[in-house]
């Protein structure tokens, strides 16, 4: 079944949304490890600053896999 165009880009925001909030958590654990002290703000922008990359990379591989998929068919 073919998936929609709207369906891919509500998957890869979910996507990058758990991933935000995993990398936030993640990084309030690594830093501290590489002796990097920042507050939540910092942590939140950092993570923001990868999101629109994410949404971006996901929604493309999923349109590129869709078509690749759909040449076969």
């Amino acid at each position: 079944m073919k998936q929609s165009r709207i369906m891919s880009m509500v998957e890869a925001a979910t996507n990058v949304v758990v991933g935000y909030v995993l990398a936030i958590a993640t990084q309030f654990v690594v830093f501290p490890w590489f002796g990097i002290e920042t507050g939540l703000a910092e942590h939140l922008t950092i993570g923001l600053a990868f999101v629109g990359v994410s949404l971006a990379r996901g929604y493309l591989l999923r349109r590129l896999f869709e078509t690749i998929r759909m040449r076969r068919s």
